[in-house]
């Protein structure tokens, strides 16, 4: 009789993460559900349960991969995975592997956002100091959009009212999608190593917080801020707020709004120079009739007519005004030294050799110190006496106090 065959429990192990590891679907899946005993090791892994009402998996995100999450998982956060299945052989336990997480549903979506919003303004990525000033004539735009939505016409439509001599050159990117950030932050950079554009402008039009989440992908913030080119964000409609506003140079609430803040309205300002150029010629017109009157009104004046009597009153006048201020400056004069004498006076009495002067002393002793009280003083001690005519010096035989 043959001997049934016995295998550890370490090679059973490794024979199922076998079939784990060579079943395609397994090794490249995504997986929906919920977060839960979430927790952050030490290393930088992140452990936790993925579960729905019907089941749960034990989940691993190596620190790599963990790294590079936009946002910070959290107990009930329903999130989206992708990774693959495998065997742990130390405790024969089956894991998902996740390399891939995306938050799912307007409430997840709302504390990544605010997540990342808060870890990117910490970095500074928001500071004002940052914002590069929006060209005023630009003769380029690139427009960084899908080139088959209604924001890229819109913002052609309304350059082209404004300024017709502005060219726009639309980058196309995907705008939703897994793919999406990448696209919109690579398109950043190659419009700045071209650098033939004044402007950037990025947005797509309106949609719900998943279609826009592009947008607030940190290598899509990151990509803004290191821009050389000023650019305007235009994401959206007006109530729509996502991370390329916070970093962006301007924020648009609308793709047509981005392009008449990144262009003048040439027409309206040729409209305006020539109601500016009425306005002046009236007005030079004006002041040249005022000042024709004036001459008129100057020629028959009697200072026109009779310009010596004119001049003799003012140098009577000129004279009178010279004595009256000769008059101010000697009375202001002997006040000044009134006072100065005053003051001269109180300070010699307020002075030490004043005071010495009145029949007072100062009585010092070897270390130069001035005696202010008997106790100051012991037997056998010199003083040094002064007077307002000399010094006296003596030895202390005694004191009493009273």
């Amino acid at each position: 009789m043959l001997e049934p065959r016995v295998y550890s429990v370490a090679q059973i192990n490794r024979y199922i993460r076998g079939i784990f590891d060579n079943d395609f679907i397994l090794q490249s899946l995504w997986v929906k559900g919920e977060i839960s005993n979430y927790k952050r090791h030490s290393s930088g892994h992140l452990y936790f349960t993925l579960k729905d009402k019907n089941g749960a998996v034990s989940c691993i995100m190596f620190r790599g991969s963990a790294q590079m999450l936009p946002f910070e998982p959290e107990n009930g956060m329903e999130a989206t995975i992708c990774g693959y299945i495998s065997v742990y052989e130390k405790t024969g336990q089956y894991q998902l592997y996740a390399e891939l997480m995306q938050p799912v549903g307007a409430g997840s979506l709302a504390v990544a956002f605010e997540q990342m919003k808060g870890k990117l303004s910490a970095e500074g990525l928001f500071d004002e100091d940052f914002k590069r000033e929006i060209c005023k004539t630009p003769k380029t735009i690139a427009v960084i959009t899908s080139p088959t939505g209604a924001a890229v016409r819109d913002i052609i439509n309304i350059a082209k009212r404004r300024n017709n001599g502005v060219q726009i050159v639309v980058v196309p990117v995907f705008v939703q999608g897994e793919n999406a950030a990448k696209s919109i932050a690579e398109a950043i950079k190659q419009v700045n190593l071209w650098g033939g554009a004044d402007t950037i402008i990025v947005g797509r039009g309106g949609g719900s917080i998943e279609d826009l989440w592009a947008f607030n992908e940190k290598i899509v913030a990151r990509a803004i801020f290191a821009s050389e080119i000023p650019v305007i964000s235009a994401v959206g409609h007006e109530t729509d707020f996502t991370i390329a506003d916070f970093v962006s140079d301007l924020r648009a609430p609308t793709p047509s709004a981005a392009a008449e803040l990144a262009i003048n309205d040439w027409q309206g300002d040729c409209d305006r120079l020539n109601a500016i150029r009425l306005r002046l010629g009236f007005a030079v017109s004006k002041v040249m009739e005022n000042q024709k009157n004036r001459v008129t009104v100057l020629e028959k004046s009697r200072a026109f007519k009779h310009p010596q009597e004119n001049l003799a009153n003012n140098l009577i006048l000129l004279d009178r005004y010279k004595k009256d201020m000769e008059k101010a400056l000697l009375l202001n004069m002997e006040r000044k030294q009134q006072l100065f004498y005053h003051l001269t006076k109180r300070l010699e009495l307020l002075s030490p050799m004043g005071i010495l002067k009145r029949g007072y002393s100062a009585t010092f002793n070897k270390d130069n110190k001035l005696i202010s009280s008997v106790k100051d003083v012991k037997k056998g001690d010199m003083l040094r006496i002064n007077l307002s005519d000399g010094t006296i010096e003596v030895i202390t035989e005694g004191t009493v106090e009273g």
